[in-house]
């Protein structure tokens, strides 16, 4: 990279004979202009061959903690997969990320929702006006750890979204940091100064599942049955809460697997169980969830 011309010139692509075959759609930049007068940073990944004539389902991604979503290929969250299943993945980075600066990543502490949910709903909202290919009706989003508390709060204040997929989520601030085993130290920051019996307008009121009442959004819950960082009792309580309220709602145990889905043969059970949840909300078809999660027997 020349810095001063602002130029690049590749030296080597290590990949080239392994990703020969293989097809990759565009990536570019984007940036959501929000009501806020803020831009948002982010970017789109298109599918191969994609036709701006057409109408495609759309994925919204976004960070888990504070770290910024990258572009690189594969990932824990594979962008590049989603996209060659023909969706258009967006994915905004929202206030708290690092990588932009003191001010910008401190907007995480105490937020929780307050600041970080309207923008991702203000940036998808803006993603649908500005481009005619979006189908508005087919629209999802998907979040991990604090991205995944993000996601169940997120479905508390909208019903834009046509599904929503949690994974290892957060659903009660108060019982992820007394019993997350990253719940006190990740608090000691992102809750600085405040605890359950000095803050409960944050502890409670931004905590989903007391506001589990107003989720009218099918909600897929995904969570290692081994999770010491954000215990499986995050998702399980949600999942209650909802399922007591007739809400339609899936919940799906990784066995063994910690906040990673590490396991290569129960991360393909992981990454196929995200993917059929969203064929069968943003493509409407529903074959492949049932062949992986068949209506229980009838025992009459």
């Amino acid at each position: 990279m020349d810095l001063k011309k602002n130029r690049a010139r590749e030296l080597l692509d290590p990949g080239a004979d392994r990703y020969r075959d293989i097809r990759f759609g565009k990536v570019e930049q984007w940036i959501a202009a929000l009501p806020s007068g803020e831009d948002l940073d982010g970017f789109i990944y298109y599918p191969p061959g994609f036709d701006p004539g057409r109408k495609y389902p759309v994925i919204v991604y976004y960070y888990g903690g504070t770290s910024p979503v990258t572009r690189d290929f594969g990932g824990r969250y594979p962008k590049n997969i989603w996209a060659g299943q023909g969706y258009v993945v967006y994915v905004p980075e929202p206030s708290g990320a690092t990588g932009y600066g003191q001010e910008f990543a401190a907007r995480h502490v105490n937020d929780w929702g307050q600041r970080t949910a309207g923008e991702v709903i203000g940036a998808a909202k803006k993603l649908a006006e500005t481009f005619a290919w979006v189908d508005r009706d087919h629209m999802g989003c998907i979040g991990a750890s604090y991205g995944g508390f993000l996601t169940e709060y997120i479905i508390t204040q909208t019903d834009m979204f046509a599904c929503a997929v949690s994974h290892a989520g957060i659903s009660d601030i108060t019982s992820y940091w007394g019993g997350g085993l990253w719940g006190y130290a990740y608090g000691a920051r992102a809750l600085a100064g405040t605890f359950p019996w000095s803050d409960r307008d944050l502890y409670v009121g931004q905590s989903p599942v007391y506001s589990a009442d107003r989720i009218t959004t099918p909600l897929l819950l995904v969570h290692g049955d081994a999770d010491v960082n954000v215990p499986p009792g995050e998702s399980d309580q949600l999942f209650t809460a909802l399922k007591l309220l007739g809400k339609d709602v899936e919940y799906v145990r990784i066995k063994g697997q910690d906040h990673h889905i590490l396991d290569h043969e129960q991360r393909i059970i992981w990454n196929d169980t995200i993917l059929a949840y969203f064929a069968r909300y943003l493509k409407e078809r529903l074959a492949w969830w049932d062949a992986l999660y068949p209506a229980p027997t009838d025992w009459r």
